[in-house]
């Protein structure tokens, strides 16, 4: 009986151990710890097309370390451990940032924060335009790209940079100087591709304050300022030729929809109402009681008054010695009140005078919660507008801040709503072709309430501290590019049943010091 136990036990030993050889290994680079696989994506060529975003644009500038961070190159990473190629992109020559066009710098260097403020970074860029780089290159992330000019012909032809024909990253690295940046795409047969394009479509209108055109009825985009909102339905043409030609062999994809601009720190870092006793809205002018009173006296209560009588009295509200007060802005959505306001203070002013005044205040209102004040103008208000003598040489208070400084409330409808015509193409068309999609709508609503949590990490969209954005309120920072990296990766496992494993992202930084 006891060599039949001392028997199995050496049975049961042996067993135990032959299991432990064979037993299933742990992959760490992968989600769930299985074999790491792209699932039925194919990774072995990947090909990145859209904007600043792709390129890792950051901090107002593009630099070498900042575009080994993009999201693109955080997603190539993972996917070389799943059988993806080498991916290319076309480096900077410095950590400066910044382009060079003949020598001459049309592009400054990138921001750091000294402790108080962004500011630029010492040094000149060494980059050079005309220096053409040798590709082909996987990312073909442009910055300034809009979604019409990544199927443009000439958008890299050097000799178009001055004249504003063509773009100087693109010019850089583009093939020829008729190509264009999906035919750089597409002759490099990738197997799978990320699109992510359509924010400069309406971007460069919202950061000047709404002062382009919304070009919505014009289907001509050879017509459109760098400043001005784009047709829909042109979107709709470009957008979806990109993607039927990166599809066109069998390629498979992701891509992802747009966020609202509005919800980016340029847009929500300066209060519309920062004029106080204390300085509110980080550094702009505190306005005394004593000041205050003067205004209501001198300017506030005439201008109501006067506006009361034509029926505007909403306009102006005598300013609080006790609460925070709105900015002085013009919106030239409303009646212009210019002539009325001319022959009201004629009597007390004179003609002369008066209608220096009318002029002024014809469209003027106070700002209000459903304004936007953007980033630029913290630096202006309370400042002293070229020409304008005292009393009324203060912006934002006795000069009405311009329409670049201010997106109102009709302006932010107006980005909303071509936002919402942009993201209707982008989720048919990702419908359509069978893509992974992924949904950055709701991310920055999401960034400026609860924050997003990663690896233990609470990222905000609070400008300079939150941890998302860099130092120009547009684009992300490091630990922002590994978040959105994140999100691209996260849609492409569920889409074709991928592991890859999400990155920490803290092991990325927020901000860039000054050296690099």
């Amino acid at each position: 009986m006891i060599k039949n136990f001392k028997w199995l036990l050496l049975a049961s030993l042996a067993f135990v151990a032959c299991d432990n050889e064979d037993e299933v290994k742990i992959d760490a680079n992968s989600s769930d710890g299985k074999p790491l696989t792209a699932g039925s994506a194919v990774v072995t060529k990947y090909v990145a097309l859209g904007d600043s975003y792709a390129a890792g644009y950051s901090d107002n500038a593009l630099f070498s370390l900042g575009q080994e961070g993009s999201y693109a190159n955080i997603i190539a990473k993972q996917f070389a451990l799943a059988g993806g190629g080498e991916f290319k992109t076309p480096l900077m020559a410095d950590n400066v940032g910044g382009l060079l066009l003949g020598g001459n710098v049309i592009a400054g260097p990138r921001l750091y924060f000294n402790g108080s403020a962004p500011v630029s970074v010492s040094g000149k860029p060494s980059t050079e335009v005309t220096t053409k780089l040798t590709g082909p290159f996987n990312n073909l992330g442009v910055p300034g790209a809009k979604s019409y000019h990544l199927v443009a012909p000439g958008y890299g032809n050097v000799a178009g940079v001055a004249a504003g024909l063509a773009n100087p990253y693109f010019a850089r690295f583009a093939t020829s100087a008729s190509t264009t940046v999906v035919a750089d795409a597409v002759a490099q047969d990738p197997t799978f591709f990320s699109l992510w394009i359509g924010g400069n479509d309406i971007l460069g209108y919202a950061t000047s304050g709404g002062s382009g055109k919304n070009q919505t009825g014009n289907l001509n985009p050879a017509t459109y300022a760098s400043n001005d909102i784009t047709d829909p339905n042109v979107f709709a043409s470009a957008y979806s030729s990109i993607v039927n030609a990166l599809t066109a062999k069998g390629a498979k994809g992701v891509v992802a929809n747009l966020p609202y601009v509005t919800a980016l720190p340029y847009f929500t870092t300066v209060p519309f109402n920062p004029l106080s006793n204390s300085v509110l809205g980080g550094g702009n002018v505190a306005v005394g009681q004593a000041t205050v009173n003067a205004l209501n006296t001198q300017l506030y209560g005439p201008l109501k008054q006067a506006l009361t009588a034509f029926g505007a009295g909403d306009r102006i509200n005598l300013m609080s010695t006790t609460a925070a007060n709105p900015l002085l802005i013009r919106d030239e959505s409303l009646t212009n009140l210019s002539a009325q306001l001319t022959a009201a203070f004629t009597p007390t002013l004179g003609a002369a005078t008066a209608a220096f005044y009318g002029q002024i205040f014809g469209q003027a209102r106070q700002a209000t919660k459903d304004d936007l004040v953007v980033l630029t103008t913290q630096s202006v208000i309370g400042t002293a507008p070229t020409g304008i003598p005292a009393p009324l040489n203060k912006f934002g208070i006795t000069y009405p801040l311009q329409d670049k400084d201010v997106l109102t409330k009709d302006e932010i409808l107006e980005v909303k709503t071509a936002t919402d015509a942009y993201n209707a193409t982008i989720k048919s068309v990702a419908d359509s072709k069978g893509l992974a999609f992924v949904e950055l709508k709701g991310v920055t609503d999401q960034l400026a309430s609860t924050g997003i949590v990663y690896n233990g990490y609470t990222t905000t969209s609070t400008f300079v501290t939150g941890g998302m954005f860099s130092l120009d309120g547009v684009h992300p920072s490091p630990r922002g590019y590994a978040i959105i990296a994140n999100l691209f990766t996260e849609a492409v496992n569920a889409k074709y049943g991928a592991n890859f494993k999400s990155v920490n992202v803290g092991l990325y930084r927020i901000l860039y010091p000054a050296s690099l």
